[in-house]
C-alpha cells in the first residue's frame, strides 16, 4: 500500500455510522504533545472531536480508525458542511491540518437523516474530506462513453441516492436539453451492476445495481449551418407512499478518470461532413456533447494550432531558441537607453513596471520604453496604445539582447541567459505574507518538487542585479528567501505611488463609470490569492468561490456592488449572469490600482493585496475559510497573521455580513491597523517611481 500523509485510506457507513481510517506519519506527530481528530461545521465555526484509536502500525504510518456516529451527532441534523481535521497540540501552540481523501466514490456512502435530509462524504475541490448535510440529492457520474457507427451515443455510468430503496425505483431516463429545443428529451436508461464498470469495496449492497447504461441517437440533433449542444441530466422515478415521485440531478458530470473521452467522429450527410465531439467541461466537468457541421477550414486551423504549440513548446526549439539567445546576447551592441518592461508574464499593464514606466514617460523622454506582451494578450496593449513587442517573437528576442534595462515583477524563464551588460531590475510584485522560495519547506504546485523549485528560484535570483523592497520587513526576507545579495533598493513600491496622486473624487467616478458601476453605491471588493495544491496544470489554478452571494445580495443588493478580481494565474471562467447589477468580474481588468480606488472595503485572504490597499487607510475583512490547511500545510507565515492582520478574521458568509454592517456603521481603525500601517506602509508617499528611477537609472 502506498501510503500518504493524513490520506483517507478506507471509509465505510456501518449502521449509520461512519467508519474511517486515515494514515498519519509519524515525524508529523513528532515533538507534539497531544493531538485529536475533530469535525468543525464550516458556516457556524463549531468544533466536536471524533472518536479515535491507533489500529495498527506500516511502516513510519500510524493507522488510525476514526468512529463518527451519525445519529448521535447533532452537526448531522442541520444544513452544514462539516470539515475534517486533525489537530496537534504543544503548550499554547496549536495546528489544524485537514484529511485529505482518497477520491474514491465516497459519494456513494449516504445515509438519511430525516425525512428531509440526507448526509454524505464527499471530496472538496482541494481535495479534502468533508461531509455534507443536504435536501434530496441524486449523486451520478459517467464513467465511458463511446459513439457507435450509427451515431449513437453509449453512456455508462451510476446514480444513487441513499434513501431511496433500489427495489422502489421504476425506471431511470436520461434528460437531455438542446441549443435549439425549448423541450427537454428523455432517453430510456437501463439499470445494470456496478461490479461490472468497478473495483467495488465496501460500498453497501443497495449500490450495486446502480450502474446505468444509455443510448442516445444523436442523428436528430444534427443542425446543418450551426452546432447544437446537449446538456444531460439523469430522472428517477419511483415509489413514495403508493405514488410516483421523480428526482432529478444536477447536470452529468464525467468520472476525472473516465475511458472513452474525449471523443469525436465525423460522418456525412448528404455533400455536408457532420462532427460530433463529446468531452468534459474544463473546470467543472460536465459532460459536453456537440453536434455540428465540420468546417475544413475551422478543423484545419485547430489542428495547425495543436501542432504549432506543440513544436513551438518542443525540446529542440527550445535549444535552438536558447542557444540563438545566448549568442545575440554577446554580439549585439547594448543600447542603454533602451528599457524592456514586463508585468506578470507579459499579461497585463499593471504594477510597479507600469508606475517606473509611466515616471520614465513623462520625465525621461530620451529613453525607448517597450513592453514585453504575452501573445494572448497582444491586443489589450494595441488597443491602449502601448508599444509592444510579442514575447517570445524574432523582434522580442532581438530587443531583449540589446536592452540596457529589463524590469519585471515576476521571474523570467530560467532558461534566460541575462546579457553582461544589462540591468535587470525586478520589483517583484508584494509584501510577502506566505513564505517564499527558501523558506518554503513543501512545495504543492504542479511540475516540480521543493529541492528543484527553490534551486530554481535562487538561480533565477541571481541574475538580479537590482531589488524593489516596499520596507525593512520585506528587505530581511527578500534577502533570505531569494538568497539576494546585489543592490536593494529599499524605496516603497512604485505601484502604489498612483494611490496617493489619483485618489480624488474625479478619478474615482471616471473608473466607476468605465466598468458600469451606478453612482451612490459602495463598493466591496474581493481579491483572493490562489491555492498551491489546487490546479488543472502548470500555470492554471482553481478557484472556487465560497461566499454565498445570493445571501450577500439579499442583504446588501440596494446598497454595494462586489467586485470579483482573481489572481492572475486562476483560470476559472466565473458564471455571475444571475447577479447582474451586484457582482462584477473584473478579473481581467487591467490594473487592480483602480479597483483599490473605487472601493470602499476590502475582502480578501492570504493575497499581498492588503499590504497595498492598507495605505488608502480603508477597512479590510479577512475571509479565511480554510486557514488552518494554508498555514500549516501549504505556505505559512512570516507573522502571527491570525492576531495581527488589520481588519477582522472570518470564516463563513454569516461572518462576513456581519464584519460589513459594522463599517457600515462607522469605521474606526484599531491597534492592530495602525500598527500595520506603521510597520508596512512608512515608506509610501507617492514618490517610490522617482526613488527607483534615480537609483537605477541616473545613477
Amino acid at each position: 500500500m502506498n501510503l500518504k500523509n493524513k490520506q483517507l485510506i478506507d471509509i465505510r457507513l456501518d449502521a449509520n455510522t461512519y467508519v474511517l481510517n486515515a494514515a498519519i506519519s509519524e515525524p508529523f506527530l513528532d515533538e507534539w504533545e497531544n493531538y485529536e481528530f475533530i469535525l468543525v461545521q464550516r458556516y457556524s465555526g463549531e468544533v466536536i472531536q471524533v472518536e479515535s484509536n491507533i489500529k495498527e502500525k506500516k511502516d513510519s504510518f500510524y493507522i488510525f480508525e476514526l468512529v463518527i456516529p451519525v445519529n448521535e451527532c447533532h452537526f448531522f441534523h442541520e444544513d452544514e458542511v462539516i470539515d475534517l481535521f486533525i489537530v496537534r497540540r504543544r503548550g499554547d501552540e496549536e495546528k489544524r491540518s485537514r484529511i485529505q481523501s482518497n477520491y474514491d466514490y465516497i459519494e456513494l456512502l449516504q445515509t438519511q437523516v430525516s425525512n428531509e435530509k440526507m448526509a454524505h462524504p464527499f471530496t472538496t475541490k482541494g481535495g479534502n474530506v468533508s461531509f455534507n448535510i443536504r435536501e434530496d440529492y441524486l449523486f451520478t457520474r459517467v464513467d465511458y462513453a463511446e459513439i457507435s457507427d450509427d451515431n449513437v451515443l453509449e453512456l455508462y455510468g451510476l446514480y444513487h441516492h441513499g434513501g431511496i430503496p433500489r427495489t422502489d425505483i421504476e425506471r431511470v431516463e436520461i434528460v437531455a436539453k438542446t441549443t435549439f429545443g425549448e423541450d427537454e428529451i428523455v432517453y430510456q436508461a437501463n439499470q445494470i451492476g456496478l461490479p461490472d464498470l468497478y473495483e467495488v469495496k465496501h460500498w453497501s449492497e443497495s449500490v450495486m445495481d446502480n450502474g446505468f447504461h444509455a443510448s442516445i441517437d444523436l442523428t436528430p440533433h444534427i443542425t446543418l449551418g450551426r452546432a447544437n449542444f446537449l446538456k444531460l441530466f439523469v430522472r428517477i422515478i419511483f415509489k413514495e407512499n403508493g405514488e410516483l415521485a421523480v428526482l432529478q440531478s444536477g447536470r452529468l458530470k464525467v468520472n476525472a478518470n473516465s475511458t472513452g473521452m474525449p471523443l469525436r467522429k465525423k460522418f456525412k450527410v448528404g455533400p455536408t461532413t457532420i462532427l460530433i465531439s463529446c468531452k468534459p467541461t474544463k473546470s467543472s466537468k460536465y459532460l459536453s456533447i456537440r453536434v455540428g457541421q465540420f468546417k475544413v477550414i475551422r478543423e484545419s486551423v485547430r489542428y495547425a494550432r495543436i501542432k504549432w504549440v506543440e513544436t513551438r513548446r518542443s525540446k529542440q526549439v527550445l535549444e535552438v531558441y536558447k542557444t540563438i539567445f545566448y549568442f545575440m546576447g554577446k554580439v549585439n551592441r547594448t543600447n542603454k537607453k533602451l528599457a524592456i518592461f514586463e508585468s506578470f508574464h507579459g499579461k497585463q499593464f499593471s504594477d510597479s513596471p507600469r508606475a517606473i514606466y509611466e515616471y520614465m514617460l513623462k520625465h525621461n523622454p530620451e529613453y525607448k520604453l517597450v513592453w514585453s506582451a504575452d501573445r494572448r494578450h497582444v491586443k489589450n496593449f494595441a488597443e491602449a496604445g502601448i508599444p509592444h513587442v510579442r514575447r517570445f517573437s524574432a523582434k522580442w528576442l532581438m530587443l531583449m539582447t540589446s536592452a540596457g534595462y529589463w524590469v519585471t515583477n515576476a521571474r523570467l524563464p530560467l532558461w534566460i541567459p541575462k546579457p553582461t551588460k544589462t540591468t535587470y531590475v525586478q520589483t517583484w510584485h508584494g509584501t510577502p505574507l506566505k513564505r517564499l522560495a527558501s523558506d518554503m519547506e513543501e512545495v504543492h504546485m504542479p511540475g516540480t518538487n521543493a529541492e528543484k523549485y527553490k534551486q530554481n528560484f535562487i538561480s533565477e535570483a541571481a541574475k538580479w542585479d537590482c531589488l524593489v523592497s516596499p520596507n525593512e520587513y520585506s528587505t530581511k526576507i527578500f534577502e533570505r528567501a531569494f538568497q539576494f545579495d546585489r543592490q536593494m533598493l529599499e524605496t516603497g513600491y512604485p505601484r502604489n505611488d498612483y494611490l496617493y496622486q489619483e485618489n480624488n473624487e474625479q478619478t474615482i467616478n471616471r473608473i466607476c463609470e468605465k466598468i458600469g458601476i451606478a453612482s451612490g453605491k459602495k463598493v466591496i471588493l474581493y481579491a483572493p490569492t490562489w491555492r498551491d495544491n489546487q490546479f488543472y496544470r502548470k500555470g492554471e489554478y482553481k478557484f472556487n468561490i465560497e461566499m454565498d452571494l445570493d445571501r450577500l445580495q439579499e442583504e446588501f443588493g440596494e446598497t454595494h456592488v462586489i467586485i470579483l478580481r482573481m489572481h492572475y494565474l486562476i483560470a476559472e471562467n466565473l458564471d455571475i449572469s444571475q447577479y447582474e447589477g451586484f457582482v462584477y468580474d473584473c478579473s481581467n481588468y487591467d490594473d487592480i490600482r483602480d479597483l483599490y480606488l473605487i472601493s470602499d472595503v476590502l475582502i480578501t485572504d492570504y493575497s499581498s493585496v492588503f499590504f497595498d490597499y492598507a495605505n488608502l487607510r480603508r477597512p479590510m475583512i479577512f475571509f479565511v475559510y480554510d486557514i488552518e490547511e494554508y498555514r500549516d500545510n501549504l505556505r505559512g507565515f512570516y507573522f502571527d497573521f491570525e492576531k495581527k492582520a488589520p481588519g477582522p478574521l472570518v470564516k463563513t458568509t454569516a461572518g462576513l455580513i456581519k464584519e460589513l454592517k459594522k463599517i457600515e456603521e462607522g469605521f474606526k481603525p484599531d491597534e492592530n491597523f495602525n500598527e500595520f500601517i506603521n510597520k508596512f506602509c512608512y515608506l509610501e508617499d507617492g514618490n517610490a517611481s522617482q526613488r527607483v528611477v534615480d537609483a537605477v537609472f541616473k545613477k
